[in-house]
C-alpha cells in the first residue's frame, strides 16, 4: 500500500505517534482513531511485512488475560473495521500421542477456566472433525471458541480502517531517536524529520528493545525468525484451523496448508529484514511434521514458504506499560503471540494511552517491573543465541 499524504497542517506531528506498523501498533492505532485521537504510524518498512503478515493466523490464546477479550472481538471484526479479516471460528488440536494428549489438558483447562466450551475428541472423533488426520493421531481437543484468520487480509484491514477515520500512515521511515522535555517524550526523529506529539506508543516488534533503551528503560526481547510453508490447495476440511505435532497453522480459504512452529532461529539483536528469507533446513523440518500431522495430504507439494522476525521475551510473556523513564510513553511486545490478540492488545493499548489503565482485564502480568533482576546476559544463560554458521542453522532444525 501506499503511504497517505500528509496535509501541511498536520505534517509536523500528532496528538498519538504509534511507532511500528505491525498487527498491533496498527490495531491500538485504530482503537485511538475510534475514540477520537490524531494518530500517526510510523513505520520503517512495510505495515505488517515481518510476523504480522507472516503468521498462522490463530486466534485462540487461553493463556493470556486477554483471552476472553480476544474471542468477544474477533466475530465482529470484519463489521468494525469495514474490510474482511477472512476470520473463521473453531478450533481442532490434534494429539499423535500420550505426551501430546497429556500436554493438551493446560489449553483445555484455561479455556473452561474462563468460561469456554471445550470438548475431548477420542480417534475417531479426530478423524472426522479432520480429515486429512491418519490413524497416528490418538485423540485431540476440539475448542467452540477461538479460530483463524488471514494475516496479510487483516493487517490491510486495520491499516485501511485507520485511514478511513483519518489516522496516517508514515511508510518506509526509520525512527533514530527522540526529543524530551523533562520526563516527557515532545517528538520523535526519524530519517524523514521530527515529529511532534503528546503521547508515544512503541510496538516495534523486535526493536522494541533497542528503542525503549533509548527513553531510558530497556524491555527485554530478542529477536528470532519464525519460518512458514504453503502447500497446495486441498479440498476443504469441515474446521479450517488445526494445530498439532508443534505445529501452528490453518487450511486457507483456497484450501492450501499454511503452517509454522519452532524451533526458532535465534538473530543478533537489531537483525534487519533480510532475515525473512526463509532457510531450508526449517522449511523441511516443517515439513515433515505437517506430514506426520495430516498424513493424508503428505502427497501435496510445498508451493512457498516465507520467515518473519519474531520477538521473545525473557518470560514468553508480553509486555504492556508506560515506561517508569518517560511519562507519555506505553510500550508493547506481545512476545511472538501478537496476531491473533491483536484487537484486545490494541484496545487495552488504547485504553492505557487515554486513560491510564485496561478497564477489560487486569493487566498486571503484563508489567515490565517483573525483569527488574534480570541478568544482563540472560541471553546467553537461555541460550537464545544466534548459530556461528549456517551450519549451526542447519542442526538446530
Amino acid at each position: 500500500m501506499n503511504p497517505p499524504a500528509i496535509p501541511p497542517a498536520r505534517a509536523k506531528g500528532a496528538s498519538v505517534i504509534v511507532v511500528g506498523g505491525g498487527v498491533t501498533g496498527l490495531s491500538a492505532a485504530w482503537w485511538l482513531a475510534r475514540a477520537g485521537a490524531d494518530v500517526l504510524v510510523i513505520e520503517k518498512g512495510i505495515v505488517g511485512w515481518e510476523a504480522s503478515g507472516r503468521n498462522g493466523g490463530g486466534a485462540t490464546h487461553h493463556q493470556s488475560p486477554l483471552f476472553a477479550e480476544e474471542q468477544r472481538l474477533w466475530p465482529q471484526m470484519d463489521e468494525l473495521l469495514g474490510y474482511p479479516t477472512e476470520y473463521q471460528p473453531k478450533r481442532v488440536r490434534v494429539a499423535l500421542d500420550e505426551r501430546q494428549m497429556e500436554e493438551l489438558q493446560v489449553g483445555v483447562n484455561n479455556t473452561r477456566g474462563q468460561g469456554f466450551a471445550v470438548e475431548w475428541l477420542d480417534a475417531r472423533q479426530v478423524r472426522e472433525l479432520v480429515p486429512l488426520a491418519g490413524d497416528n493421531a490418538v485423540g485431540g481437543a476440539y475448542f467452540a471458541c477461538g479460530g483463524h484468520a488471514n494475516p496479510q487480509r487483516t493487517v490491510q484491514a486495520y491499516a485501511w480502517a485507520l485511514q478511513d477515520l483519518g489516522g496516517r500512515i508514515l511508510q518506509h521511515t526509520e525512527v533514530l531517536g527522540f526529543t524530551r522535555l523533562a520526563d516527557k517524550v515532545t517528538a520523535v526523529q526519524t530519517t524523514a524529520g521530527a515529529f511532534a506529539c503528546d503521547q508515544l506508543v512503541v510496538v516495534a516488534g523486535p526493536q522494541t528493545g533497542i528503542l525503549s533503551a533509548l527513553l531510558g528503560t530497556e524491555v527485554p526481547v530478542t529477536p528470532a525468525r519464525a519460518e512458514m510453508i504453503v502447500t497446495e490447495p486441498l479440498p476443504l476440511m469441515p474446521i479450517g484451523g488445526v494445530d498439532g505435532n508443534y505445529l501452528y497453522g490453518r487450511q486457507t480459504l483456497r484450501g492450501n496448508l499454511a503452517y509454522g512452529g519452532g524451533p526458532h532461529e535465534w538473530l543478533p539483536v537489531g537483525r534487519g529484514s533480510e532475515a525473512t528469507r526463509p532457510s531450508s533446513p526449517m522449511a523441511r523440518n516443517i515439513a515433515k511434521r505437517l506430514a506426520e500431522l495430516f498424513p493424508k495430504a503428505r502427497h501435496v507439494r510445498v508451493i512457498r514458504s516465507w520467515a518473519g522476525i519474531i520477538e521473545n521475551t525473557p518470560d514468553g510473556r508480553p509486555v504492556i506499560d508506560r515506561l517508569p523513564s518517560a511519562g507519555n510513553a506505553v510500550v508493547a511486545t506481545m512476545s511472538s503471540v501478537g496476531f491473533g490478540l491483536s484487537p484486545a492488545s490494541g484496545r487495552a493499548i488504547s485504553q492505557i494511552v487515554l486513560d491510564g489503565r485496561c478497564g477489560f482485564a487486569d493487566l498486571s502480568s503484563f508489567r515490565l517491573s517483573r525483569f527488574g533482576n534480570l541478568a544482563p546476559n540472560w541471553r546467553e544463560v537461555l541460550g537464545w543465541v544466534p548459530p556461528e554458521t549456517e551450519t549451526d542453522h542447519a542442526g538446530a532444525a
